[in-house]
């Protein structure tokens, strides 16, 4: 039985021609047999892609071979291409959607004036320095941060990556500005992007937790500062980094703990949401509480 693995990566590099990119991505992955989303866009590339693990590593192989490509940070995972219903390759503007792709600056190197990158072992020695003047603040969308997050961060209130900008200068996290704030997300790319949004807003000690909760959990496991679950944006729909992973999420009808996002079974509505094994059982109960807004 073949083994089967998932892949993530992203690189922030000058891309002179995104389309033609797009196109050698698109035909590398099914000469392969891989599933996944692509993105490209003139700033860089952002892949999860899976499949048969020799033809994951030959894709990565050949993937490399591209000049600003060459050393890209693969995290790997459980799981394959039935993970993904199909395989999707598209440009556009911007490789993580921030609604603001004149603002990002990217050179060879990645990102320009963006946060400070910290390995976990380094977030470690910085709480130990600064203690509890560390701000964790999450750059995921906020329904991920459910199932999820460092213990005592700060979660903002957006529901998509294009809200971060409005929240950034709404001045709801202008205290902040002169505190130690660790941005985080599942990989590390939303934070390439959040952390120089919060350098431009005039946040002056900004950090990135480099690889994301992803190579954090690589590395502590559940023995660190994490807790709970990783959303993940395929089948899986989560993951877990041991068997001592709490459960912090809970069910949106009986409060009960989970980690599973379901949809409403009223088929006009089916919005995603928390729920226990019982609720999910049956159509009468998985629905929205407060009745569908639909």
């Amino acid at each position: 039985m073949a083994l089967n693995r998932i892949v993530l990566f992203y690189c922030f590099t000058p891309v002179a021609d995104p389309v033609a990119v797009r196109l050698w991505q698109r035909a590398l992955c099914e000469k392969l047999g891989l599933r996944g989303r692509l993105l490209i866009s003139s700033d860089g590339i952002n892949a999860t892609v899976g499949g048969e693990l020799r033809n994951v590593k030959q894709y990565l192989k050949t993937t490399r071979e591209y000049p600003g490509f060459k050393a890209i940070d693969v995290k790997w995972s459980d799981g394959s291409a039935e993970d993904f219903p199909r395989l999707s390759v598209k440009v556009r503007d911007e490789i993580v959607s921030f609604g603001a792709p004149g603002e990002l600056k990217v050179d060879g190197a990645g990102v320009v004036g963006g946060g400070t990158h910290l390995k976990p072992e380094e977030l470690h020695t910085l709480v130990a320095d600064k203690g509890n003047d560390v701000v964790f603040f999450d750059g995921r969308n906020a329904f991920e941060a459910q199932i999820g997050k460092f213990k005592n961060a700060v979660v903002p209130d957006v529901a998509t990556t294009h809200d971060f900008i409005k929240e950034l200068d709404s001045g709801k996290y202008d205290g902040l500005k002169d505190k130690p704030v660790v941005t985080y997300c599942t990989g590390g790319i939303r934070c390439e992007v959040l952390s120089s949004l919060m350098v431009n807003r005039g946040f002056k000690e900004v950090y990135q937790l480099d690889g994301g909760i992803v190579r954090y959990g690589e590395t502590f496991r559940d023995a660190g500062l994490w807790e709970g679950s990783l959303y993940v944006f395929d089948k899986r729909m989560h993951l877990e980094f041991s068997e001592d992973s709490k459960t912090i999420g809970g069910c949106v009808r009986c409060d009960g703990p989970t980690s599973k996002f379901e949809n409403c079974s009223n088929p006009d509505c089916r919005n995603l949401a928390l729920y226990c094994a019982g609720c999910a059982a049956g159509p009468e109960t998985l629905l929205c509480p407060q009745g569908c807004a639909v």
